[in-house]
């Protein structure tokens, strides 16, 4: 399974998003999963991650070593699921995709299970931490259920 998760500038949401399911993934056993992100502007190509979003993520003992990258079509080529994290993003990348990409492109928040609100709010422009921790929630929820709907039984031996 390969999972690309996207946002406009590749420094909050996305980046987040890919820490955690690696961890989910890493939690279940998924070996076989890759899980990366990307953005649809160049503004933070190169750069680290957000610090809010960092220390977000150092609350919950996660990490990120993801240098911001811009999404390509070989991206659509090569991913199973590309996420978008709200409406925007998915007309977005619905736009990119080539006619030869074979990902399926997909807001995120479409995971978010009995919840109204399908939307990862960007809390970048936001003052202090509160909008990414509530962005952290968004986003575990959605991952987890998607875990439970895509991941595998781990097989033992008994």
């Amino acid at each position: 399974m390969k999972i690309l998760f996207v946002c406009i500038g590749n420094s909050c949401r996305s980046p987040m998003a890919e820490s955690v399911m690696k961890s989910l993934a890493a939690q279940h056993n998924l070996t076989d999963w890759h899980v990366d992100s990307a953005a649809l502007r160049e503004w933070n190509v190169g750069r680290r991650p957000e610090d809010r979003a960092l220390a977000v993520l150092a609350e919950h003992e996660l990490t990120s070593d993801h240098i911001g990258r811009l999404i390509c079509s070989d991206d659509f080529r090569q991913f199973d699921y590309v996420f978008g994290m709200d409406e925007s993003n998915v007309a977005d990348l619905l736009h990119l995709a080539p006619v030869d990409g074979r990902a399926k492109i997909e807001l995120l928040g479409n995971y978010r299970g009995r919840e109204l609100d399908r939307i990862i709010i960007d809390p970048y422009f936001e003052h202090g931490i509160h909008g990414f921790r509530r962005c952290f929630d968004q986003i575990l929820s959605c991952c987890e259920n998607f875990v439970k709907t895509h991941g595998r039984p781990v097989s033992r031996e008994l």
